[in-house]
């Protein structure tokens, strides 16, 4: 979701700058803000018992983060690290619920974007559970491509690295690469100067 920048700060926004490696708020930090990406990238993830991360997502320019859990009295249930410099508009909690009060066009906007992430989750989880490895891919780049307008095939860039790739699918990074070349060879993608176009 992209709300306008001019609105957020009406509401009491400020901007906020981020160094690569930079943690915006750590798994367990109670939700107190709406984040949304000026510029930079930002990595939601987890680490398990034994120290394999798991990335729930990489968000960059116009999107936001936060805002599912803004409704909620709970704690942030993963990380947000600044995977590149990154320029934030962070808006307290309490003024954005103020915010969505006075503009409910947002709130119904709000909720479409919700419903799309939540249905490309359930997508996610269902494709997760799967053990063949191109499906897993194949969900992730369905779920990445459906936040940009191309509709035709193989102009989206995926802007992803191929470790990053296996942190948000739960596979080795080399059985992505195999996953990868296979997929390509079948005409699923394309690779051009090791970048990957769905």
């Amino acid at each position: 979701m992209n709300i306008e920048e001019s609105l957020l700060y009406s509401f009491g926004a400020e901007t906020k700058f981020f160094k690569k490696g930079e943690v915006v708020f750590r798994e367990g930090d109670q939700v107190l803000y709406y984040f949304q990406v000026v510029e930079g990238k930002i990595k939601l993830n987890n680490y398990n018992e034994e120290g394999k991360e798991f990335i729930h997502n990489i968000l960059g320019k116009n999107q936001s983060f936060g805002d599912s859990l803004i409704f909620l009295d709970k704690q942030y249930p993963m990380n947000a690290t600044c995977l590149s410099p990154t320029e934030l508009i962070r808006l307290p909690k309490n003024n954005f619920l103020e915010m969505l009060e006075k503009n409910p066009d947002i709130s119904i906007e709000m909720n479409h974007c919700l419903s799309q992430r939540l249905y490309y989750k359930m997508v996610m989880i269902q494709n997760m559970a799967s053990s063949n490895p191109a499906v897993r891919l194949k969900g992730l780049l369905n779920y990445l491509r459906s936040f940009h307008h191309d509709d035709c095939d193989h102009c989206f860039s995926v802007e992803l690295t191929r470790q990053q790739i296996a942190n948000l699918v739960g596979l080795r990074v080399e059985t992505v690469i195999r996953a990868l070349k296979k997929m390509e060879q079948e005409g699923v993608i394309k690779i051009h100067n090791r970048k990957i176009l769905y």
